[in-house]
């Protein structure tokens, strides 16, 4: 009975992220501004009004794809954000967004092909921060 229930519940949780649809940047500069802003600059290039102030400078955000060969690596910047893993792509003074990103779940892959329920909130911040890479 347990194990029926268990898996019950594991189909409707997935059922819910099936459901949702996938956020735009769009979605994520309002959350950008509100969490990032302040140390990675409103244009993500690392010069925000507290940067001067922090030991060691945030990353230009702007230049992710660019230090990765061309490649924006959705998996580490995801993991990087949620604070589960620590990287270069910010530093050691990245503070960890996981719980403030909690929210309902879209399942993503990332780019290995395997589709994890992810909070919308922290999908939203990724697409953002993908639409302001540059281009060398």
């Amino acid at each position: 009975m347990i194990r029926v229930f268990s898996g019950l519940t594991a189909c409707l949780a997935l059922l819910a992220c099936v459901e949702a649809e996938m956020p735009q940047a769009s979605d994520g500069k309002a959350l950008f501004m509100e969490n990032c802003a302040s140390c990675h600059g409103a244009n993500g290039k690392g010069e925000g009004p507290m940067a001067r102030a922090m030991e060691k400078t945030p990353k230009d955000l702007t230049l992710i794809q660019v230090r990765h060969g061309d490649k924006f690596p959705k998996s580490k910047v995801l993991s990087t954000i949620d604070g589960y893993a620590r990287s270069d792509i910010a530093g050691p003074g990245m503070p960890e967004f996981g719980a403030l990103l909690e929210g309902d779940l879209i399942p993503y892959d990332s780019g290995d092909g395997i589709e994890t329920p992810t909070p919308r909130k922290l999908l939203a911040l990724l697409e953002y921060i993908e639409s302001i890479q540059e281009k060398r």
